[in-house]
C-alpha cells in the first residue's frame, strides 16, 4: 500500500497542472485568453464526462488495462497539444486535444479506491480512503508548485508540460504494476447503478459538497479583492487546504463505531454551520479600518471547514462501497463527475451572487449547501435504515 500511495501521487501530478499548463501553452501559441479558457474548460470537461465510463470499463475488465490506456492517451494527447501550439495548429484543433486529454485523465484515485476497498477490512477502509484523499490533496497542492520549478528551469511552459506529463505517464503505468494483478473484476450485480436504492441520494450529496467547495473556491479570492488585499487569497485557499489535509490524517487515525451515514449527517451539519458566520466575519473584513483581525477569524473558519471537508468526502466513498457492490468502479466514477459537477456550479453560483449581494452572500450560500447536503444526508440514512432487512 505504501508504494501505491507513492506511485498515485506522482500519477496525479497533472491532474491541476494540465489544465494550468494548456492555459498557458495555448495562449502563448494563439494570444487569446478566452480561447486558452475554453481549452481549460474542455479539459476538465472531458475529465468529468469520462470517469463513469472508465469506471464501468474497470468493473469490467479491471484496473490495470484501463490505467494503462488511459494513461497513453492522456500523455500523447498533452504531447499532442504542445506540437500543435508550436507548429500553428487551429484553435479548434488544440481545443479537441485538451478535451481528449481530459478524458484520457488516468482514474488513479477510484482505482485506489476499489483496490484497497476489496483488500482491506471494512474496519480499516476509513483509514484507508482517507489516504486516498490525502494523496490527492498532496497531489494538488504540490503539482502546481513541481510545474513552476520545471518552467524556471527549462525557461519554457511547453517543455515543463511535456515533461510532467511524461513524468506522470511512466509514474501511472508503474502505479498499475503495482496493484494487486491477483484478483478478478468483481462480479456486476443485477440492475443499473441508479436504480439502487440510496445511490441517486448519495450523489446529489456529493453535488452540494462540491458546490460548497466551488463558492469558497470563488468567495475567498472575491473577499481579497474587495478587501484591497488579493495576496491574501492564497492564504485563506491554503487554510482549506490545510484543514482538509488535517482532516484527513486524524480522521484516518482512529477507529469509528458509529456507521457511515450517521458520520456523514455528523461531518456535514458542522461543515455548514462553521460556514455560517463567514458572511458575518465578511462584512466585518470588508471594513478596510478595521484590524486584520476578522481575517485571521476568516482564515481559522476555513481551516475547521476543511478539517470536516475530506472526512465528508471519505465517508462518502464508504456509502458507495454499500451501496453499489459489484460496481464500485463505476459509482466512484460517478462520484468524482458529482464532486466535479457541483463544484464548477458552486463556482458559477458564486460569481452570479457575488456581483448582485457581494461576497458576504457567497459564503452564505456555501453554508446552505452544506447544511442542505447534511439534510439529504439525514434522509439518505433513514432510507437505508428502511431497507436494511
Amino acid at each position: 500500500m505504501p508504494l501505491q500511495a507513492v506511485l498515485g501521487f506522482l500519477a496525479q501530478l497533472t491532474q491541476l497542472v494540465a489544465p494550468i499548463g494548456t492555459v498557458l501553452v495555448v495562449q502563448a501559441a494563439t494570444g487569446s485568453l478566452a480561447l486558452a479558457g475554453l481549452a481549460a474548460a474542455a479539459f476538465s470537461l472531458g475529465a468529468g464526462l469520462a470517469r463513469p465510463l472508465q469506471g464501468r470499463l474497470m468493473d469490467r475488465h479491471g484496473s490495470r488495462p484501463i490505467l494503462d490506456a488511459t494513461a497513453a492517451i492522456h500523455v500523447c494527447a498533452l504531447l499532442g497539444l504542445v506540437a500543435g501550439a508550436a507548429a500553428g495548429f487551429p484553435g479548434w484543433s488544440l481545443v479537441a486535444l485538451a478535451a481528449l486529454a481530459g478524458a484520457g485523465l488516468p482514474p488513479v484515485s477510484v482505482s485506489m479506491r476499489v483496490e484497497w476497498g476489496q483488500r482491506i477490512p471494512a474496519a480499516s477502509r476509513t483509514a484507508a480512503y482517507s489516504l486516498v484523499y490525502l494523496v490527492q490533496e498532496l497531489a494538488l497542492l504540490t503539482g502546481p508548485l513541481l510545474f513552476t520549478l520545471v518552467i524556471a528551469l527549462l525557461a519554457s511552459p511547453s517543455l515543463a508540460l511535456a515533461g510532467v506529463a511524461l513524468a506522470a505517464g511512466l509514474s501511472t503505468v508503474l502505479f498499475a504494476r503495482a496493484l494487486h494483478a491477483g484478483s478478478p473484476p468483481p462480479a456486476s450485480a443485477g440492475g443499473g447503478l441508479f436504480t439502487r436504492p440510496g445511490v441517486p441520494l448519495l450523489l446529489v450529496v456529493a453535488v452540494l459538497a462540491g458546490c460548497c467547495l466551488g463558492v469558497l473556491e470563488v468567495g475567498a479570492p472575491a473577499l481579497a479583492a474587495a478587501r484591497g488585499t488579493p495576496a491574501l487569497t492564497g492564504l485563506l485557499i491554503a487554510g482549506l487546504s490545510l484543514g482538509g489535509i488535517t482532516g484527513a490524517i486524524v480522521y484516518g487515525m482512529r477507529p469509528w463505531h458509529a456507521g457511515p451515514g450517521i458520520r456523514l449527517i455528523a461531518l456535514l451539519a458542522p461543515l455548514g454551520l462553521c460556514l455560517a458566520p463567514l458572511a458575518w466575519l465578511t462584512a466585518s473584513a470588508l471594513d478596510r479600518s478595521a484590524p486584520v483581525l476578522p481575517l485571521a477569524g476568516f482564515g481559522v473558519a476555513m481551516f475547521l471547514a476543511g478539517l470536516t471537508f475530506n472526512p465528508s468526502l471519505t465517508t462518502v466513498s464508504l456509502l458507495v462501497d454499500e451501496l453499489a457492490p459489484g460496481a464500485r468502479s463505476e459509482a466512484f466514477g460517478w462520484l468524482s463527475t458529482a464532486i466535479g459537477l457541483g463544484t464548477a456550479s458552486g463556482s458559477g453560483l458564486a460569481g452570479l451572487i457575488g456581483d448582485r449581494f457581494g461576497p458576504a452572500a457567497t459564503f452564505a450560500a456555501a453554508s446552505a449547501a452544506a447544511l442542505l447536503a447534511a439534510f439529504l444526508a439525514t434522509l439518505l440514512h433513514l432510507t437505508r435504515t428502511r431497507h436494511r432487512p
